[in-house]
């Protein structure tokens, strides 16, 4: 076993994770047979039977499953020795992944990217775009930007500003269809919904003080933010959105709240999450200290939560 490069080990950690020697290639873009032979020479090492092959995929063995734990503390330690050392280096370098959705990668982290590549050129950045939430692990992801409470103790979580949502139509679809008065106006409408996210279908209010929440029944809808706003700029419905995302087509007068003084913007924390062995790598640090400063100036400038 002495002879089991870490190299090997991060390897045997990516066959486990995807399941696939051809998924492990394309990721390392390699061909499956120098991976499978990768394979091989680490079960070589251990003298014991790693993986089950089947047509159905990879499953680990229980000698595996062993074998994977100690690869994943080693290899921790060693991304933990990696980031003691780069420390001290005088400039964050490399490639950071990170998934984020696709109205804060259009809306805060496309817009960031020059600002954060004046501060440090030498770092390199692959947004991975989908509203379906990332395994971290299995996609090999630096940094998930994410909302709401972090669901897990095993990474690391750090605040970098809200995300609040209203309800908005074009001018003139209110100008031909009447301005809602009361939430309960809103039926007599035309919306539009999520279908991807089902929660967000609960549209919350505050009237009189009194919590009340109207389920959009959807005559329009979509799993995509980006869709969901460019059907409301088509003047089709009422949305709900993301107030970062709205607001400013409000000023540009291409859209108009609705219900605002009774809309609950119940604004949603929004979190750079870590997996725990590699928070302390600089260019991890660089990228989250330069959008926790960059979300709270564009909240600030824009005026919402």
């Amino acid at each position: 076993m002495r002879e089991i490069r870490f190299e090997d080990m991060h390897l045997f950690a990516r066959v486990a994770d995807l399941g696939s020697l051809s998924a492990v290639a394309r990721e390392r873009d390699a061909s499956v047979s120098q991976v499978s032979r990768a394979l091989a020479r680490i079960e070589q090492s251990c003298g014991a039977r790693l993986v089950h092959r089947s047509t159905h995929g990879l499953t680990l063995t229980a000698e595996g499953q062993t074998f994977l734990d100690y690869c994943r503390r080693i290899t921790g330690a060693l991304d933990e020795l990696e980031g003691e050392f780069a420390q001290q280096s005088s400039q964050p370098s490399g490639w950071v992944r990170v998934a984020s959705s696709s109205v804060v990668a259009e809306y805060l982290l496309i817009p960031s990217i020059d600002s954060l590549q004046q501060q440090h050129p030498q770092l390199r950045v692959e947004l991975v775009v989908d509203d379906r939430m990332a395994d971290m692990a299995r996609d090999g992801i630096d940094i998930a930007i994410r909302t709401g409470p972090p669901l897990t103790d095993t990474v690391v979580a750090r605040p970098l500003g809200t995300l609040a949502r209203a309800l908005y139509a074009t001018p003139g679809y209110l100008q031909a269809r009447s301005v809602p008065q009361q939430p309960g106006d809103l039926r007599q409408h035309r919306l539009i919904t999520n279908s991807a996210v089902a929660f967000l279908n609960h549209w919350p209010f505050l009237v009189d003080g009194v919590p009340e929440v109207l389920v959009a029944e959807g005559h329009w809808r979509s799993g995509s933010t980006a869709i969901t706003a460019r059907l409301a700029l088509q003047g089709l419905g009422i949305a709900r959105l993301a107030t970062v995302v709205a607001e400013p087509l409000v000023r540009q007068g291409l859209l108009a709240p609705v219900l605002a003084d009774c809309v609950d913007l119940q604004p949603t924390p929004i979190h750079a999450i870590t997996l725990t062995r590699r928070h302390r790598l600089p260019k991890i640090q660089a990228c989250i200290d330069h959008w926790a400063t960059w979300f709270s100036a564009q909240a600030s400038s824009a005026g919402y939560p």
